[in-house]
């Protein structure tokens, strides 16, 4: 194709003639050393546009690496990328902007990006779930309805003051800045709290619940808004007559259609399957439908995708799919090629009107101040600690995707000017990152973990309640710490609170949910869930009297679960937390499941847990020997330190059980002076005094001398055939010399050295190991 442009006539019957125009677009090149006439390689439409995605590409992710050093959102570095192609700095030269970036190949950007951010807003209706409205508190209702109010009231006074005072050309564009600058996007403040890590805590919960309720009260309002100013005009009665009816029309056809279509095609999905790749064609090809009405009833083009993903149930099977299918080259690629060519649509350096200008910075300022002290007030009115609550205002004022796509919006419809387009870019630019450094530097949510008691089986009365945490994924977890706490031997004079944690992934849902079982709360998720609640149901019943089992399931994101583990463990003043091992094996000792989101969050939990954990390796059977003289063998290889002590602390519980033969192996040294600290020897000593002292036909202690790591590894091999259960301690000082050498074979930090080494894949022996981390004191 030549992309000749013509002119030409047809005389048609009547002596008619009707005149017209042709392109011949030039689309695809025939190679960069093909015969293409006169036209240049980057000439042609397709060749371009995959260079421009490239280079736009390659930018946005060398500025991110960068700056994500220093805590800011991809936004940013997205922004910027756009700022950098643009005319405001590499646009300003001939070549860039002729033959890179032409003017007649915006067209192809601007089609991809639309439709990137058409199937984000779809995607973003989707995850959220109108219900949850019903189910937040009053703070949350309050903060999210004061938020938009009280900055709605003050647009309405800065409206009526001032215009009198702007040139009539100007007002649309004033009246403009003002409504966007008042939009509390959900998926904008969801978003920061994914990059910040928060989602998951106090502050996050609330923000995300806060948010949800402005999002929905200022879209209402806006709209409502919207049809009284057409109200208003005596010659527009027809007008907003008709776009009432069409926009009513709209609704009906995705409560009609939409949400029918959409629970058919779940019904007719079987259990725990995702549903076909045709059913997310059908949904997909539904999103332009409703984006083509949307567009004809006269609204902004983005409310009808929304609506639609509003009424898409969110979750398995549909909800999930269709996030799973399409998210990652949505929120990956192009959406934010939405936010990046609007960047490239600002001119920083040619500006004329620097009194409209210098009004633009005075509006945004006057609007994020409004909004700053709407959510700060009621949230601080509501018992939120100072800090905290200029944190969530903070969060609920930032800006984002949503915002640039209504100010591209307007600067595409002429409601004001490029310069008021590339001050108003700019000023998200700012808010976002001055929003994202502002809110790491005041809310460190690790600290919230961290308290004064003494949180620890080894500080813990033998005869007082032994208060556990015990996080299960699957039900072969289940039956694993079951014959754990059963080892453990719950009593009338020595009872046992567990907490049990069902932790399921989040999929197709922005909001994470902590269930409570005892408040009659149901799980959306399925049988699996019922299964592990069975499970420790039964515990509960056997010990009657002796154990209370509570029971959540926490749904959230992998990388944010840690976050619902320490928070139930703060909570409900647990001593110990037993997680799953990453890794599964079958009846044959092969390994048939290793997770690594799994050992992330394991890694996450031994960082920030408020008290003492363990982590609990299961080779799919634990059973009695008939060789152990009690039943149960247990081992503690003992080598000095807090986590061994606590691992001892522990053994010595389970030692009272009539069913359970313990053996305390001691490493000691060739040097005795060797290893440990003055302090820590004192410690162990005490400890194992006190062992001694309870020796009896249920406990026995031993004391093995080993030089190096190699000696101790022997050792460490023998208990393998003699136990059912060995606990070891997690950490141990790297000077000790009983270990030295073992260290440089660690595959798996998080369980140190003799964890590391009881936990090989290639392990056939149907044992468990607790491998056991005394809580981690940090300063307050």
């Amino acid at each position: 194709m030549d992309g000749t442009t013509g002119h030409g006539g047809v005389e048609r019957p009547g002596n008619i003639t009707s005149d017209f125009c042709y392109v011949d677009a030039a689309v695809h090149s025939a190679g960069l050393w093909g015969s293409a006439g006169n036209r240049p390689f980057l000439g042609f439409a397709l060749p371009r546009l995959q260079l421009q995605l490239a280079i736009i590409f390659l930018v946005t992710q060398s500025l991110h690496l960068l700056l994500r050093r220093f805590h800011l959102p991809r936004l940013i570095s997205e922004i910027l990328a756009g700022i950098i192609l643009g005319p405001t700095i590499l646009g300003r030269y001939a070549y860039v902007d002729e033959a890179l970036f032409p003017q007649e190949g915006d067209v192809y950007l601007d089609l991809l990006s639309k439709i990137g951010y058409i199937f984000f807003i779809f995607l973003s209706g989707v995850k959220m779930d109108p219900l949850t409205v019903l189910r937040t508190g009053i703070k949350a209702w309050t903060i999210g309805v004061l938020a938009v109010t009280l900055p709605l009231g003050g647009s309405l006074i800065m409206t009526v003051l001032q215009q009198t005072e702007i040139h009539k050309y100007r007002v649309p564009a004033y009246k403009a800045i003002i409504s966007i600058q008042n939009l509390f996007p959900f998926p904008v403040i969801a978003s920061m709290l994914v990059d910040l890590k928060i989602m998951n805590t106090e502050l996050g919960r609330l923000a995300l619940a806060s948010a949800l309720i402005s999002d929905m009260v200022s879209n209402l309002s806006s709209t409502l808004i919207t049809y009284g100013r057409v109200g208003i005009m005596s010659f527009a009665d027809v007008i907003m007559i008709h776009s009432t009816f069409m926009t009513m029309c709209l609704i009906l056809f995705i409560l009609c259609v939409g949400r029918p279509l959409s629970l058919w095609i779940i019904q007719n999905t079987p259990e725990g399957k995702p549903v076909t790749r045709f059913h997310v064609v059908i949904m997909a090809f539904l999103v332009f439908v409703v984006v083509l009405l949307t567009d004809n009833v006269g609204l902004n083009y983005q409310y009808g995708p929304f609506l639609l993903g509003l009424a898409v149930p969110d979750g398995p099977p549909l909800g999930a799919t269709l996030v799973n299918r399409l998210e990652t080259l949505v929120s990956g690629l192009l959406a934010p090629l939405l936010v990046t060519f609007c960047g490239m649509n600002v001119n920083l350096v040619e500006l004329f009107d620097l009194e409209f200008v210098g009004m633009v910075w005075v509006i945004v300022g006057l609007c994020l101040g409004m909004k700053l002290l709407s959510v700060f007030v009621p949230a601080v009115v509501c018992k939120v600690p100072a800090k905290d609550a200029v944190a969530l205002s903070f969060i609920m004022s930032t800006q984002g995707v949503v915002q640039m796509a209504f100010y591209y919006y307007n600067y595409v419809n002429q409601t004001y000017d490029r310069e008021t387009f590339s001050m108003l870019t700019t000023s998200v630019l700012i808010q976002v990152a001055a929003s994202s450094l502002i809110v790491k530097s005041l809310y460190d949510y690790s600290r919230m973990y961290t308290g004064y008691q003494k949180r620890d089986i080894q500080h813990t009365s033998i005869n007082s309640e032994l208060r556990m945490l015990v996080c299960t994924h699957r039900v072969d977890d289940a039956l694993a710490v079951q014959k754990v706490l059963d080892a453990s031997y719950p009593s009338r004079e020595s009872p046992m609170a567990v907490y049990a944690l069902h932790l399921v992934e989040l999929a197709g849902r922005a909001h994470p949910q902590l269930i409570d079982h005892q408040l009659r709360q149901k799980s959306t998720g399925e049988g699996r869930t019922q299964k592990l609640i069975d499970i420790l149901t039964s515990f509960e019943q056997q010990y009657a009297g002796a154990v209370t089992v509570q029971q959540f399931t926490a749904m959230s994101l992998t990388k944010f679960m840690h976050h619902d583990i320490c928070t139930v463990a703060f909570n409900k003043l647990a001593s110990m937390i037993i997680l799953p091992f990453h890794r599964k094996w079958n009846q044959q000792g092969k390994v048939i499941h290793d997770s690594g989101s799994l050992r992330s969050i394991n890694c996450e939990v031994l960082e920030l847990a408020p008290c003492s954990v363990a982590i609990l390796i299961d080779r799919h059977k634990v059973r009695r020997r008939a060789t152990a003289p009690g039943g149960y063998a247990v081992g503690v290889a003992f080598f000095g330190g807090a986590d061994d002590r606590e691992a001892l602390a522990y053994a010595r519980r389970m030692a009272r059980s009539p069913e359970v033969s313990l053996t305390v192996v001691r490493m000691v040294p060739w040097d005795i002076y060797a290893g440990d600290s003055q302090w820590d020897a004192v410690l162990d000593a005490e400890i194992l005094k006190d062992t001694r002292m309870q020796t009896q036909d249920d406990i026995m202690y031993k004391e093995e001398r080993v030089k190096d790591g190699a000696e101790t590894a022997l050792l460490i091999h023998a208990m393998e055939e003699a136990f059912d259960l060995i606990m070891v301690g997690r950490r141990h000082k790297e000077d000790t010399p009983q270990l030295m050498g073992l260290s440089e074979w660690n595959d798996l930090p998080e369980l140190g050295p003799v964890g590391d080494m009881l936990a090989a894949p290639d392990l056939t022996l149907p044992l468990s190991i607790l491998v056991v981390q005394h809580q981690n004191i940090k300063s307050i």
